[in-house]
């Protein structure tokens, strides 16, 4: 199985127990298994990613040429092996996305709020006359 994140670079570990310091990476990973893969990465959220089995293409006209000719030995066969499945997704491709930095919000400039009157209109303050 290959396995990838955009961006390249993330953590990547299967509820298997397979692991990768940095993506891309390829496990080799049992046609019967189903799991899931854990994306982390410095600066980006967390992601999961399940991965589960289903019958190939290919897979499908074997266990039915099994059934003509091998019966249920040949099928019994393809189903314990699980030679008729394949992984979805192939590749795992994880899409992380970026955190938004904290600080963002406090550049923004906001103007102070207008002092008001106890009516509620702007109040104008005038300088005082010079004093004689």
């Amino acid at each position: 199985m290959t396995i990838t994140s955009e961006p390249a670079g993330a953590e990547a570990r299967s509820s298997l127990g397979h692991a990768c310091t940095a993506t891309p990476c390829t496990w080799e990973v049992s046609r019967k298994s189903e799991f899931v893969v854990n994306f982390s990465k410095e600066g980006y959220a967390d992601l999961q990613v399940p991965v589960s089995t289903r019958i190939a293409g290919a897979g499908a006209a074997g266990f039915a040429g099994n059934v003509i000719v091998g019966g249920l030995i040949g099928m019994g066969v393809d189903a314990a092996t699980g030679s008729t499945l394949e992984h979805y997704p192939n590749p795992v491709l994880a899409n992380l996305v970026q955190h938004r930095k904290a600080g963002a919000a406090a550049h923004r400039r906001q103007r102070p709020a207008a002092r008001r009157d106890p009516v509620g209109r702007p109040r104008i303050e005038e300088e005082a006359p010079p004093q004689s």
